[in-house]
């Protein structure tokens, strides 16, 4: 039988037993109805073995209560090889933005300077002979080949300042976008890796009763079948049948009263839906009176401090407060 079946058929039979017996059968101005209650169903997003259930039917449990646990060893190992691979992606990013080496940097700041020695001699070496030109005794080739060699260590500091600074920047911005986006991408596999190993654990989403459990330990869940069955207590509601006579009377957020056979008291619950289509009562009454008249569902919250004592397909009986 699939889950929920039972519910659907005990709701089903309190029904007909409801309108079996009329809308005003019970006490003087009461409508007869019953318990109603709407059911989560706990399930992980991915199968596996189960193993660990940790609540058992008839349970009362807590908000983030642990509810049952799948196998997953497979994820763990997931979670710590994405974890290693960010790691890697992070240290190749970072490397990238330090540059190169601090020994390669001092071996580029070592031949600048060399560079610079060498400029400084050969402008020593040109003013020189520059005065010696106007004195007719260096030659107008020995000039020209000291300004040359000038030139050329200029030229050559220039190079050594421009690849010290190159060294100094790191990466080219290319190489450091696309480590960024390795780094971002590993980061999401990541999270979809601990995602996967935090979902083969379900806990529950409120405080509730465990009204089933449909695994026992050791079996295997596929995906999105549940493994748990909740009632909690916000979720239980009455549902009442009214004819179209006394519709008029009953509007949303009115208070209405329950009561049951053996109840020390009344329960309070308020009414938040009212059917906008009528219905025949079922053709089981043959009656061609009742056959023909027409009834209205209504639905009233129960307040949580009373849900506790009712049970879902309980038959009541409402009445309007005053």
């Amino acid at each position: 039988m699939k889950p929920g079946a039972n519910e659907i058929i005990l709701s089903a039979c309190a029904l007909a037993a409801i309108l079996l017996a009329g809308c005003s059968g019970g006490p003087s101005g009461a409508f007869q109805g019953y318990i109603e209650g709407e059911y989560v169903y706990v399930a992980a997003p991915l199968g596996g073995s189960l193993t660990n259930l940790a609540v058992a039917r008839g349970d009362s449990v807590k908000a983030g209560q642990l509810l049952f646990a799948l196998e997953r060893g497979s994820e763990a190992d997931a979670a710590r090889q994405a974890e290693k691979n960010l790691a890697q992606a992070q240290s190749q990013l970072d490397d990238l933005m330090k540059g190169q080496r601090p020994t390669e940097i001092a071996s580029v700041e070592a031949q600048l300077e060399r560079a610079k020695a060498d400029l400084k001699l050969a402008g020593a070496e040109l003013a020189r002979r520059e005065q010696l030109g106007g004195a007719d005794v260096v030659s107008k080739e020995e000039l020209d080949q000291a300004r040359a060699q000038r030139d050329a260590d200029q030229a050559q500091v220039n190079q050594f300042a421009a690849d010290l600074e190159t060294a100094r920047l790191g990466g080219r911005e290319d190489a450091i976008s696309a480590a960024r986006a390795a780094v971002a991408a590993q980061a999401a596999a990541l999270d979809k890796a601990k995602w996967s190993f935090d979902q083969k654990q379900q806990f529950a989403p409120a405080a509730a009763f465990v009204h089933d459990t449909l695994y026992r330990q050791g079996e295997w869940v596929a995906a999105g079948n549940p493994v748990v069955v909740l009632l909690p207590p916000e979720n239980l509601k009455v549902r009442f049948f009214a004819p179209e006579t006394a519709l008029a009377q009953i509007k949303t957020g009115q208070g209405v009263e329950i009561s049951f056979d053996g109840a020390a008291k009344n329960y309070s619950a308020t009414v938040n839906y009212i059917s906008t289509q009528n219905e025949f009562t079922p053709p089981v009454i043959y009656n061609r009176e009742n056959r023909a008249k027409l009834v209205y569902m209504i639905e009233a919250k129960i307040s949580p401090a009373d849900a506790a004592e009712l049970r879902p397909g309980q038959p009541v009986d409402v009445k309007l407060s005053q």
